[in-house]
């Protein structure tokens, strides 16, 4: 669908030679996220009679590793700040209307499982809205240097038995923006275009709107990571994209640990003679894995032999932690992030040391999140003057303070300013100014 939406947007004069994201790579990485891979969670073992589907025991680290790095960069301690009262007030509201940290939290989720995230602001029914798409909805039509400066966001509807597609295309005219709103019919593989007024929800969308801005009134949000998969492409990598190997070490290396004690108990070795009664009726279920069937020619082995076998429990717990220590490395988390105790995954609690992989990781990746987070603010006080005329400092200096609280220590760092306020190395104001927002 990814690639017909592309070439309807040729037809329709938004040229574009897509963004070299494929829609099978965002399914893959999407299947990783969901926990089921095609043609990997789903196996068959030979019996010695026939071919038996199983399904491959997972751990889901990819949603683990995605759910982690949506709380190390957004959660509920972010803070965005404003020098104006005004202007602070005034996006403190539409934050809170919008549910803006909570959803934001959901959607640096999808943006580390599959690579971008995007934060679209609109004016409906006389309030800003955020929209938030993740990389599926995204279509970047122009970009220079990985700035997109022309870009779709795509969202499906269902009304009764039509699936419907809207787009919204942001695109330069001249010098200002324009932003185009499209409505499709589609069955999954073509689009055909109807008009708004035809579809119950979308009569109030105007098919054009002037922003009367030079400046995008979007903002796309990725996950710091050169996209070495296709490097001219302005989308992100899925945080886990170059650790699939692990991924599948981590699954085989459990499914195995599952099976252990499934297999593990005694298993009954049988002869073709044995199998059915003097009538030729199966004594066995066909497809139960407890017996093998020995070939014709098994020499003199019993007619029937029990198996008792011994559990492996220690090997499988090395090889599921040696797994993941790969694994937390692949994905910048650090080796020794998550450990494997008890039959499930734990995520280490000490504090993040400033030479740890993981500190400088978090800091990398704030460096994308924090730009994101102050073009938004910006393109929200410029919507509060446009269309409220409340005549907001749209150039007002915007800080985001970052949850620091997992790789610092603050309890032995207030000990450490209480000594030096004590000794006279620093004053009363330079303490409370450190510590007023902590």
């Amino acid at each position: 669908m990814r690639e017909e939406i592309y070439r309807k947007l040729n037809e329709l004069g938004f040229p574009n030679g897509g963004d070299g994201t494929t829609e099978e790579r965002l399914n893959l990485w999407r299947s990783w996220y969901e926990g089921n891979v095609s043609h990997f969670h789903s196996y068959r073992v030979y019996n010695g009679q026939k071919r038996v589907l199983c399904r491959r025991a997972g751990l889901g680290m990819a949603k683990k590793i995605c759910e982690d790095w949506a709380n190390l960069l957004m959660n509920e301690r972010v803070r965005i700040r404003l020098e104006g009262e005004r202007e602070q007030r005034f996006i403190d509201g539409v934050l809170r209307d919008n549910r803006f940290f909570l959803m934001a939290n959901r959607l640096q989720e999808q943006k580390a499982a599959l690579g971008t995230a995007a934060y679209v602001p609109r004016v409906t029914d006389g309030r800003i809205r955020i929209d938030f798409p993740s990389a599926e909805g995204i279509l970047p039509l122009s970009w220079e240097n990985g700035h997109v400066t022309d870009c779709a966001f795509a969202s499906g509807r269902r009304q009764g038995d039509r699936e419907l597609l809207y787009l919204q295309v942001h695109h330069r005219a001249g010098e200002r923006y324009r932003i185009e709103n499209l409505l499709f019919e589609t069955d999954g593989e073509r689009l055909e275009r109807v008009n708004l007024t035809e579809a119950p929800g979308f009569s109030g969308i105007p098919e054009t709107v002037d922003s009367g801005r030079a400046e995008r009134g979007f903002v796309l949000d990725r996950m710091n990571i050169v996209n070495n998969l296709d490097p001219a492409s302005p989308m992100g990598l899925s945080v886990f994209a170059n650790a699939l190997d692990q991924l599948r070490g981590a699954d085989v290396a459990y499914d195995s640990y599952v099976n252990e004690f499934i297999l593990g108990k005694k298993r009954i070795m049988v002869k073709p003679e044995a199998t059915k009664d003097f009538d030729g009726a199966p004594l066995f279920d066909a497809d139960e894995l407890a017996f093998y069937i020995l070939p014709e020619d098994s020499g003199n082995e019993s007619i029937i032999k029990e198996i008792d076998m011994t559990l492996r429990t220690a090997e499988h717990h090395e090889g599921i932690q040696d797994m993941l220590n790969l694994l937390g490395l692949k994905c910048g988390l650090g080796e020794q992030h998550y450990r494997f105790e008890k039959g499930s995954v734990l995520t280490a609690t000490q504090v993040i040391s400033e030479n740890s992989v993981l500190y400088r990781n978090v800091r990398r990746h704030e460096l994308v999140l924090e730009a994101a987070l102050k073009e938004l603010t910006g393109i929200l006080l410029r919507l509060g003057n446009d269309h409220f005329s409340l005549g907001l400092r749209e150039d007002a200096e915007v800080t985001v303070d970052f949850d620091d609280s997992i790789i610092e220590d603050k309890s032995r760092d207030f000990e450490r300013d209480c000594r030096m306020l004590e000794l006279g190395v620093i004053g009363k104001e330079e303490f409370r100014e450190r510590w007023k927002r902590k």
